[in-house]
Parts: structure tokens; sequence; C-alpha cells
């Protein structure tokens, strides 16, 4: 790993990857390079199309920045096609031109004020270089930040905007990225859907214009994740140039790709501009949002795996990072509101009997919350529903073996609720206007220190009553009437970004104070899935359906970009709750032991068949969730154009394997499968159903499925080397 600085040129290496970049002769920064490892001093730009506008003072001299690959280009400086940033000063000038000034390499890696960031634990994992920018007439200076680590092939990226001499300015626009790709033909993926259906893959070829997705929710989203592949067309899981972009941000959000006349290709990645203008006085700053880049030359999988350990191990923290999670049961779909003390116990038994070791109060436990019409914001344990104390609760599942944990929606309130009639200014509206209700409930004001001291204190004083030692933080609706009581009317603009610094804060301080709690995520399921939160909360609720034949979509898709550590996954009741389905209890069983693996049913209302199936795969998955956790994970048969679907987990010696298979939709007289492993050592020689195999006879050959398919048929493999 190193960077070296040689003839003006920037070389940022590792034994694997390359990125370079050069200073001009007119002082702009100039991208080289992305890709494998090269020497940096053999390239250099393609000359072409440089008469179409000359360099400002110098008509002799055939110099366009319309066509040149630039790493932070300006809005106005004869450059066309899409900034990275945009200005406006107090004088109304809005055509910066940043030219280098200066640059300085530190050891490890800076964290990000106010943000989630992926990080190291010593300077030895990675380098960081600062570029820093500046256009004195405009007043302005921006800094470049580019940490690359030393074992894996990755650049973290984000930038800092600042105000150097402007009374004020307003920053319009900010990318965390900005990378010009050489002419060729591309292709792309990002992770789409809504509500139950979220992160399904959608390939597209790279076209003339401009293409991309973006979030203007106030959230990551259901709808598009923060997170887009790039990649040489035709790649696939082993082969290809591939380029991974994932924002460590959780609101909004925006991807573009811009292929311009010559067919180069402009990638950026960060905050959405939309309805984003940030004030910034004189010698304030404005940081970007973390992007975290990725290089694969062998194609999706050695991206996927990089980015699983990156975020596993230096962007997840706390106690649970490197633990196996607890298989739990939460109560939600089994009872929904209707619970008494007593049922919770009737099902806290069965849940003990089979091994399960957490149980999870959902919704309905505080104020006079019967319904989804009232309450959110009254954080105090109703006694009388819970027929006790959160404090006794958690005592009777302790007794029983179980870890006790707690459902919130600190960001919401409900019309209904003291909270909002003691405070009706602290919830996002617009003054005479009758606000949108969505889901009866208002968002509470996260830019407001106040509403953000409540939420913190009484969530702490609720964990602090009790032996709480899991929390399910919920968020289950999107902006609207987004105006700030809180903010001067030359301040409105940047809500949206202030509100999520807001969260990051809540976050920070409620984890710091109880580091033995896990914490998940959740959005109605999805609709925060990203990087950011999981800074905070090392793992996520996936989605709200637990459909087993939806979940191979949306797991599938998921494990483009993030870890089975941080996948949450359950076992429901059917007809499913979602879609109606009916699958077998096998099915959905395997499907669910990728990830954070638990129930969501009601176990006192099952017979002993199902319960003694349910013991059976909580003793199975203690057995592997190890491997689940921490291997390396490879995509075998793609669901979104198989009828089957199969995965698998190879641990980091090669030593063992898990191998999942499922028949997502049998016909008959099928034809057989020959289901080529993956990750395996060659020359190893592996015990797998009681017989001997090599590792190139399983990657090569595979193993034969020929039975007579059917619908939910689904299988486990485990591999052990000798």
């Amino acid at each position: 790993m190193a960077i070296e600085i040689k003839n003006n040129r920037f070389h940022i290496y590792n034994n694997e990857m390359s990125y370079v970049i050069e200073i001009s002769e007119q002082d702009d920064l100039l991208n080289l390079y992305y890709g494998a490892r090269i020497d940096a001093e053999d390239i250099r730009l393609p000359s072409r199309g440089h008469n179409i506008v000359c360099n400002a003072g110098d008509s002799n001299v055939l110099y366009s920045l319309s066509v040149l690959p630039q790493e932070y280009p300006s809005a106005g400086a004869s450059d066309f096609r899409s900034p990275a940033y945009e200005i406006e000063t107090d004088k109304g000038l809005h055509t910066p031109e940043l030219k280098y000034k200066s640059h300085k390499i530190i050891d490890g890696k800076p964290p990000l004020e106010g943000l989630p960031a992926v990080y190291t634990e010593n300077d030895n994992e990675a380098q960081t270089l600062i570029i820093t920018m500046s256009d004195e007439a405009h007043g302005l200076e921006v800094r470049l930040y580019y940490t690359i680590f030393e074992n894996l092939n990755v650049i973290c990226r984000h930038s800092e905007v600042i105000n150097i001499s402007n009374p004020y300015m307003y920053l319009n626009n900010a990318q965390s990225v900005s990378i010009d790709f050489p002419a060729g033909e591309y292709e792309y993926i990002h992770l789409e859907g809504a509500w139950a259906r979220e992160k399904h893959i959608d390939r597209n070829v790279v076209h003339k214009g401009t293409q991309g997705f973006e979030s203007r929710r106030g959230a990551s989203g259901h709808a598009e994740n923060p997170f887009l592949m790039f990649f040489d067309k035709g790649s696939n899981e082993d082969y290809g140039n591939v380029y991974g972009i994932s924002l460590v941000y959780s609101g909004n959000h925006r991807f573009i790709m811009e292929q311009e006349m010559y067919e180069t290709v402009r990638v950026q990645a960060g905050i959405n501009p939309f309805n984003f203008r940030f004030k910034l006085e004189k010698n304030e700053s404005f940081v970007t949002p973390e992007a975290v880049m990725v290089y694969s030359s062998n194609g999706f999988s050695k991206m996927s795996n990089t980015f699983h350990k990156l975020y596993r191990t230096r962007l997840c923290r706390g106690k649970w990072r490197d633990k196996v999670r607890p298989i739990l049961i939460n109560n939600w779909e089994g009872t929904y509101f209707d619970f008494t003390k007593e049922k919770l116990l009737a099902i806290a038994d069965e849940a003990s009997k089979i091994g399960i070791e957490l149980f999870v109060l959902d919704d309905g436990w505080f104020g006079r919350r019967n319904d989804d019409t009232s309450s959110l914001g009254d954080w105090f344990e109703n006694k009388e529903k819970l027929g006790g104390t959160l404090a006794e609760l958690a005592n009777e599942m302790n007794k029983r073996g179980l870890k006790f944990g707690l459902w919130f929606e600190p960001e919401m309130a409900s019309p209904d609720s003291d909270l909002y009639r003691a405070h009706p200014d602290w919830a996002i509206s617009v003054s005479n206007v009758k606000p949108h209700l969505c889901r009866h409930q208002l968002i509470l004001d996260y830019t407001r220190e106040d509403v953000r001291d409540y939420i913190v204190n009484r969530i702490t004083d609720i964990l602090g009553s009790a032996n709480i030692e899991y929390v399910k933080w919920d968020m289950n609706r999107n902006m609207s009437d987004v105006y700030s009581l809180n903010l001067p009317s030359d301040k409105q603009g940047e809500f949206y970004h202030k509100y999520i610094l807001g969260l990051y804060d809540v976050l920070e301080r409620i984890t710091t104070a109880f580091p033995d709690v896990l914490f998940e995520g959740c959005a109605s399921g999805g609709g925060r899935n990203d990087a950011g939160m999981l800074y905070y909360m090392p793992q996520n609720w996936t989605s709200d359906d637990t459909d087993a034949v939806e979940r191979l979509y949306i797991q599938y898709g998921g494990s483009l970009v993030y870890p089975a550590s941080t996948v949450g996954a359950h076992v429901s009741a059917v007809p499913n709750h979602q879609t109606g389905r009916i699958s077998s209890l096998s099915m959905r069983g395997t499907v669910a032991m990728n990830g954070a693996f638990g129930y969501e049913l009601d176990l006192s209302a099952l017979g002993d068949n199902e319960l003694n199936e349910m013991k059976k795969q909580v003793e199975f998955y203690k057995g592997i969730r190890e491997i689940v956790m921490t291997g390396d994970y490879y995509r075998l048969l793609n669901p979104f154009t198989s009828r089957h679907s199969a995965w698998m987990y190879v641990s980091e010696d090669k030593k063992k394997a898990v191998v999942y298979y499922v028949v997502k939709e049998a016909r008959p007289e099928n034809e057989a499968v020959y289901l080529k492993l993956k990750g395996l050592d060659e020359k190893a020689k592996y015990t797998i159903n009681g017989e001997t195999k090599s590792g190139r006879t399983l990657m090569n050959y595979g193993i034969v499925i020929d039975s007579t398919e059917h619908d939910c048929d689904n299988m486990i493999f485990e591999l052990q080397s000798m």
C-alpha cells in the first residue's frame, strides 16, 4: 500500500489496484486511471476534442475541461457535464473554477465529524491523501479525501467544502465522489424496490445521456438503495472489471451516470441536490458523506466479499461486531397489538423449550398504544397492559433463559399523544397548513436539540429501568411537509441533511450509553437499510416481507453489498401475512438461516410436530451461524433468472463450507442441476453427505441434484475438509 507523488501525479495503490490523479499544467486535477494495478508513469491522457472550448486566457492552447476527466468538476468552468458541486456567493457568483493548491499524506484514516464512516484500528491499515483545491476569486476551498486500504481493494472518498472569504455562500450541491471513466461499453446494477419488495436487482446498459437513481424521501428508502455497481459489459460473478460505490448515509441520495459525446462516462454519488441549499458563513465548512469504492478485477463475487469484510469489521462497531447473533422470537406477527403478559409468557415458554435465546416485545407496550393511531412519543410503560413493569417482564424472560428486547419508534409522534399535545411545534409541519399524516403519525424535528435531548432521556430511562439487551429501532414513514420552526428561512434548505445529522447524534449518544445492547435498525423493513445505519446498529431488519420466496430476491440482492451478519431474517406463519403464500416450514427455515436468524409467529399456537422441527432448525443453525456470520459468500444460482436459488458460505481458512439450494418454482420432468461450488481449496478433500470429494471436483463438476422437483424443496449441505 502506498500513495506516491511523482511528476505531478498521485498514484494511490496497493498490490491489486491503482488510482492515478494528475495535476495538469493549468493546475486542474484530472483522473487518469482507476482499476487493476499499473505503473503510473506508463499512461497518458488521450487527445480528443480539445478545440471545443479553450483554456481561459490563452486561445493558443487546445485544452478543454469539457472533455477532460476531472476529480471534482466545477459548474461553469467550460465543462458542460454534471458538476460535483455548485455554489452561490453573497454576490451571486456561481461559476467557480477550482485549482490545485496543496496536498498532504497521513497514515490511517481520519473520522468524519458528525457522520458515520469506515474506520481503522491502527494506522498501518490505510493511508489517506488529502488534496486541497481553491478558487480565491469565489472565496472557496475544497479538500478531497482519499483513503486506500492495504489489504482490501477499497478507496474511501469524501469532500469538505469551505467558505474562506465570503460573508456567506450557499452550497447547492456537493457530491461525495465523481469519477470519469474512459470510453467503453458498460452496464450497471442498482437495487430497486418498494415496501416489502426491497433490494431487487435491476441490470441495465449504460447509454448516451444521463441515467441513475435517487431518493427524495428523507431516508435512503425502500425504492432505491444507496449502492451502485458499474462494470464492463458482460461481467458476471467471476469475470470482469467491477466498481462498487456504497454511500455511508441514511438520507436523500443521488447516483448518476452521464455518457457524453465522446463515450466517456461520468459517475457521481452523494447527497441529493433536491431541496438542498446549505448556508456557509465565512470560515464554515460542509463535509459530505463518505463514499466507499470497491474495485474487483474478478467479477461481482470478489467485490461483494470485499464489502462484506470491510463493513462487518470496519464499519460495524462495538461488542456485537464480532459476535454471533442470538436466535430470537418476535411477537409482532404472532399477536400484533393484542397481547397480555400471560400470552407473552406462553410464547416465551415454547421459545425456551426449542432453544431460542432472545424474546423481543414489539409495538404496543407503551402509552395507550392498542393500535397504530396513538401514543408514539409517550415512551412510558403501560403497566396495566403489561401486567406489571418492564423490569418484571424482563425478569420473567430471564428466568426462562431468554434475553429480553424491546421495540421503539423514537423519531415519530402521534397527534393523539401527550407529547404532541404538549409540544406540537416539535413535529415537522408547515405553519397554518394541515399536516399530511402517514400511519397516523408525524415526524419529530431532529434538527432541534431539545427534541433530541427528550428522546435520548426517555430511551435512556427505559433501557436503564430493566434488563433490556436488544433494541429494534423503527422508522415507519417518509418525510412530507418539510419545514422546521427551528430553522430561519435562509436555512430551510438544510433540513433534510440536518435531520440525518440529528439522528446520528441521537444514535451515537444512546449506543455509547448502552454498549452491551444489541441494536437493530428498521424502517418499515428495509426503508433505511444502508451503510450509515450499520455504523450504529450492526444489523438491520431487512424487510417486513417474511415470505420465503420473496426473501430469496431480497436477500440475494442485498448480498451484493451487505454482509449476512447484518441481515435480520425470520421464519413466520403461513399463509404469509404479506403475500398469502404457503411455503413449507423447512423452506422458510432454510431461507431465514442466512443472517440474524429468528422467528416471528405465535409459538404457543403450534403443534408438537412444528415445534420439534423448529427445535431442529435452532440446533442446526447454532452449529453453522459462525460461518454464516463471518464466511466468504458466493452466489451460485440467481433467483431473478432461474427457477432455483443457491448460495454458500466458506470459512476464511477454506476448511468448512455451508451450501444452500432452494427450488423456487418446480416443473415436471425437470432437468438435473449441476451445482458448481466456489471458494473452496481445490487441492483439499471435503466430506459431504457421507462422501469424500475434492475441492476441484466440487467447483468444476459440482453437486448433482437430479431428484424430482417440488415447490419449496430445499437442501443444506455441510462441507468439512479432511
